[in-house]
This record gives C-alpha cells, structure tokens and sequence, in this order.
C-alpha cells in the first residue's frame, strides 16, 4: 500500500490521546488499581547501570566551570572527542570536522525537536503543504518537533511484514516532493529493528533527489548482542549532504540524568541549527562537556554495559522463548511482545500490573492510529531490560505466569 497525505493520523481540535506522553496515559490507565506483587517496572527506558566511575574525578577537577555560560555549540574538546569517536566507531566516507559538523546537544531529545523546526526553514518551499515523515510507533519527540514547525505529520507504519521499519518502496512521488524531513530511528524504539547498509542508501537516495533531510536517531547505537549497527553518515556522501545523525550518552554511558549528546552530519544545516539553538534550545554545562570527553575516549565502560544487557537478553530468550512473538533485538534494550491474545495491549498491561506488579507500556500509547484505523502498536506491550538480571529475570517470569 502506497504511504500518501491520506495515511495521517487524523486531525482534531485539541489534545489527541497521540499526542499526550505514553508515560502518563500509562499511569492513567493503572491508577484504579494496585500492584499485585512488589513493583517492578519496566516501563520506563531509563539505564540503572551503574554510572562510571571517571564522571565524579571528571566533575571535581572542572566544578568551577559551572560559574560561566557554556557557547552554543560545544566546547572544542567536546566536539573534538566526539568527532574522533565517530571516526573510531563508524566507517565514515571521511572524518567529520568537528567546527562545522558537530555541535553539543542537551541529551538527543531536544535535538531531534529543534531539527524540525530547522527542517522546515532550512528546505524551503515544497510542492503542496510541507510534511515530516515518521515511523510509527515513534520516540514522541518526532511528532512534537513535526508539530511545532507547522509541518503536516505522515506517520509509516512499522509493522513485522516490513521489518518493523518504514516501508521506503511505499512512499510516493506526491508526498516526498511536500517532504522536508523524515526522522528514522535504527536501532528502532520500540522494536530494536536495525536498518541495513542498502536500506540507509536507499534513503539518502530519496533525500537527495527529493531535497530533504534525514534525522537519523542513533542513541541506541552501542547497545547491541550481535553485530554492531552502522550510521546513516556511513552512507551520506563526503559532504553528508542531506543527513544529521544524533547521538546521546545516556544510553551508551548510561548517564541518562546528564543530558549530553550530540548532532553531526551537513554542515550547512548544522549552521542554521546552530543559529536557532543559539537563541532557543538549552545550553550544556561545560563540566557535564568534560565528562563527555572522557566517555568518548573511554570502551570499556561501554563494553561492560553491553555485556550486563547481554545477560538479560539471555535470559529473555530463556524465559520467555518463542511465546507472544518474543525474538532477541538486533540493538536497543527494549523487548517488544505480541499479547494480541491475551485481550490485547491495554488489558495486558493491567493484568501484569494489578496481578503481577509489573509496569510495561502498551504498544498503542507508543503510535498513531493510520487512515484505516490501525494501530502498528496496538496488541504490543514494551518491556524496556533497564533493571538488574535478578530483578529482570523475577519480572520476565511473572509476565509468562500471569499471562498464560
């Protein structure tokens, strides 16, 4: 089926339940009840690893930092770090220049909001009105950025029969002349699919014969139990034209609360981010920067928080097996479950929740409803492996209890 304007969610006055935080429709929806068990939730993709040990030597040897505004962009060590991991991790057509290619982010999130309100400025007029490409289920940062820049929200159902990524082959001509920007995330949230080398490629392809750019949402890169995921900048051309990829160390480095990350790719769209960041989006604090350098210059801390999710997908693969559809992610930390027989995603979620003292978040909350009225989410629940083995393990073998 072609993805035209006609596969947007539709649009009415006021606040839809799509456009409302997953995280708080979830907490609405169990409020009536009490959990059944001590609660164990998984719910929420925040890491509890533990935090690595250079972050507080890094703070205390640049505490008095905190006593100047940081610049916009990134202090040079920063962008300097930040850069060379590129280059280290990634096989990229050539290195990116960290004064004209990089610049600091408060954490991926903002970034990937602020993108689109740069999109839409930065592309310029289209054929007809201006639209933002989504996967569907989506990180909700997308639809809020989408939102914000005026642009018209055309969501692509990411669904098992295409790999759980958009389906590049079903967009028409129409809709990417109107396109100024489509946000891919790989590995995906929810469903930890990865894009190939020759899916990336396809994309740029489309981006530079329609003129428009690719947010490539990339903080789940280093979380992986097979092969490492690549970059859309591997596949951007030597000038990165049309592509910025976003990066974050929460998920890496596991220091979600230090909100650093980053944007890098073409150069001229970074400058006219730059421009609106410079005026409009949150500064990064130069000690949290110095922090980013060390865990830049730094794999074993990396390596060790992939060998303890690791684990726990061993265990997920022992314990829940083949039930609701379970298959171990090529990348992410998220276990996305089919409970379409099990009343679906909502009475899912408050069966574990009032009689196993589990929290997940139904697969509904996470997407849109398409033109014909599905839901890509609907009858999944997202269980995100954040918490300790002992504890994942207890939580994984109440879920297959309670829902058998």
């Amino acid at each position: 089926m072609a993805i035209t304007a006609s596969s947007r969610a539709p649009q009415a006055p006021g606040s839809q339940e799509g456009e409302r935080s997953p995280f708080l429709r979830t907490a609405e929806l169990l409020a009536p009840y009490q959990p059944g068990k001590p609660l164990i939730a998984l719910s929420l993709g925040e890491p509890q690893h533990p935090v690595p040990d250079f972050v507080g030597p890094v703070l205390a040897r640049h505490i008095a930092d905190f006593g100047r505004y940081p610049i916009a962009k990134g202090i040079e060590p920063f962008r300097r770090a930040a850069a060379n991991w590129l280059a280290r991790r990634f096989e990229l057509p050539r290195a990116i220049d960290p004064e004209t290619e990089l610049l600091v982010l408060n954490g991926s999130r903002e970034g990937l909001f602020f993108a689109a309100l740069t999109a839409a400025r930065y592309v310029g007029e289209r054929k007809g009105r201006p639209a933002i490409l989504i996967p569907n289920p989506f990180y909700p940062a997308y639809a809020a950025g989408a939102r914000a820049a005026g642009c018209e929200a055309i969501f692509l159902p990411t669904t098992l029969a295409n790999g759980f990524l958009p389906d590049l082959d079903a967009l028409d001509d129409a809709t990417l002349a109107r396109t100024v920007a489509i946000y891919i995330a790989s590995p995906a949230n929810p469903q930890g699919a990865v894009a190939s080398r020759q899916y990336l490629s396809r994309l740029k392809q489309l981006a530079d014969r329609f003129g428009f750019m690719i947010l490539s949402d990339e903080c789940y890169s280093e979380i992986y139990t097979r092969e490492a995921p690549g970059s859309m900048l591997e596949c951007a051309g030597p000038d990165f034209t049309n592509a910025v990829a976003f990066q974050s160390l929460s998920k890496r480095s596991n220091l979600p609360g230090m909100r650093v990350g980053f944007a890098a790719g073409d150069a001229k769209f970074l400058g006219m981010f730059h421009e609106l960041r410079n005026v409009a989006a949150p500064q990064v604090p130069v000690p949290l920067q110095q922090v980013a350098v060390a865990a830049y210059a730094d794999e074993a801390h990396v390596e060790e928080n992939r060998r303890l999710y690791r684990i726990k997908f061993d265990l997920a693969d022992q314990i829940l097996g083949n039930r609701y559809g379970y298959h171990r992610p090529a990348g992410g930390f998220c276990v996305w479950l089919d409970v379409s027989d099990r009343g679906g995603d909502e009475a899912a979620a408050i069966k574990l929740y009032r009689d196993a003292g589990v929290r997940v978040i139904p697969g509904s909350y996470l997407a849109r409803p398409q033109a014909d009225g599905s839901n890509p989410g609907a009858g999944y629940i997202r269980l995100a492996l954040v918490a300790d083995s002992e504890t994942t393990a207890e939580a994984l073998h109440r879920l297959v209890e309670t829902l058998k």
